[in-house]
């Protein structure tokens, strides 16, 4: 209130003497002040006794302004005291995003990851032991996807494969500082096993130990990669821990002298297959290939992978993946009914072909593979004319030595 809007009478004597007695006033106050009173505000050095000003202290990890916030770990704490209300929003639109305070009421953090490149604003309340409000604010973008990178990795979480499975992470930026990366993803397996990355080139990392994983082991990947700087101006985004199974070993070995697979597991012969290889002319890789994928059916046209029209059959059955460039070992129905090849001849495009029709046993050699393998497990083919699969030709790394392997480390 404005001390002049008190005068009543317009006596000058009387507003001198009211005018005096105002100045006495401020000037009180301002000794009190001066002198360090509870009534100081904090000014952070040395004010914090100030009963107007709350002890619950508010840090929103995303500061206001930035414009590379995580994905991930922004949220809200609060010190000596507790949060009352968050609100979260999507700037501009006024969507709000979910979130939940902790048990504690120490902390607030959204209930699904950020998007990328988004502009959002947090508001927060907390109050102290003695109900005093403190409140703050942010408003702040996250990493675009322009300056940031992301994994896709395999095998997913909670999988079960087999024991030739590594880890194998492929990003969609290059990636110039690899060991800042590597040290970022730690893989483990309760095998005891030592787990080494190797680097094919700028874009993919994969991890395994020296022989492969022991059967029913658990493996651990850690993926800390929030903040890590791949490149200039380039930051990982993930952080989340990924546990897979390894079930029963299982490895098939193809001969293409005999043309038959035997298939081994836990050490033990349990089944010896005739297959037909590929022929003289589109002869089959050699050396160990893990199956990456599996379909009950697909389509295969040789235009894909460097043939002419040689064939396109819409309905191969049985189908899993040994390299990326499209070896395949498969279910045949089309072959020769009168001279079938399996056992015999090579006469596929480079696959590794199996009878796929009802069988004197009551099944399909097929159908049997498909239904006793796992993603992960490993088909060996040997004294084939071929070359050695290349190890970066699908998840092939079993192809190089450990020394090899090791030397593609950057850690």
């Amino acid at each position: 209130m404005n001390l002049e809007q008190l005068v009543t009478t317009p006596d000058i004597a009387a507003r001198r003497a009211l005018g005096a007695s105002a100045v006495l006033m401020v000037g009180a106050l301002t000794l009190t002040a001066c002198g360090g009173s509870a009534n100081a505000s904090n000014d952070g050095k040395g004010g914090a006794d100030n009963p107007k000003t709350s002890a619950a202290k508010i840090v929103i990890s995303a500061k206001d302004g930035s414009t590379s916030a995580s994905i991930n770990t922004t949220g809200v704490k609060v010190s000596g005291g507790k949060l009352t209300d968050v609100k979260m929003t999507v700037a501009g639109a006024g969507t709000a995003v979910p979130g939940e305070v902790s048990a504690d009421g120490s902390g607030w953090k959204p209930k699904e990851q950020l998007e990328r490149g988004t502009k959002y604003q947090i508001s927060a309340t907390a109050k102290d032991s003695k109900g005093k409000t403190a409140a703050a604010n942010s408003i702040f973008t996250t990493v675009s996807s322009a300056n940031s990178f992301i994994g896709t990795y395999t095998p997913d979480d909670g999988k079960t494969v087999g024991a030739g499975m590594p880890v194998s992470f492929n990003f969609d930026k290059v990636i110039s500082d690899k060991k800042a990366v590597q040290s970022h993803i730690t893989v483990t397996s309760s095998s005891g096993q030592k787990v080494v990355g190797h680097w094919f080139g700028a874009q993919r990392l994969d991890f395994r130990p020296e022989e492969y994983w022991k059967a029913g082991s658990k493996v651990t990947m850690k993926i800390d990669l929030d903040g890590v700087e791949g490149a200039n101006g380039v930051y990982g985004v993930q952080k989340k821990t990924v546990t897979f199974t390894i079930g029963r070993s299982q490895v098939s070995t193809v001969d293409v002298n005999t043309q038959t697979m035997t298939v081994v597991r836990d050490g033990k012969t349990i089944k010896s297959v005739p297959i037909s290889a590929g022929s003289a002319q589109h002869t089959t890789y050699n050396g160990q290939m893990v199956i990456s994928e599996k379909f009950t059916q697909t389509r295969m046209n040789g235009t894909t992978v460097g043939f002419g029209g040689e064939y396109d059959i819409p309905d191969v059955p049985h189908a899993m993946r040994l390299t990326t460039s499209g070896t395949f070992i498969h279910g045949n129905y089309w072959y020769n009914k009168g001279n079938p090849p399996f056992g015999r001849e090579g006469t596929s495009h480079g696959c590794v072909g199996l009878a796929d029709v009802q069988g004197a046993q009551g099944d399909t050699q097929a159908k049997w593979f498909y239904d006793n393998s796992l993603v992960g497990d490993v088909v060996i083919v040997k004294n084939s004319p071929d070359k050695t699969v290349a190890p970066d030709n699908g998840l092939n790394g079993w192809n190089m030595s450990w020394s090899q392997w090791l030397g593609g480390s950057a850690d």
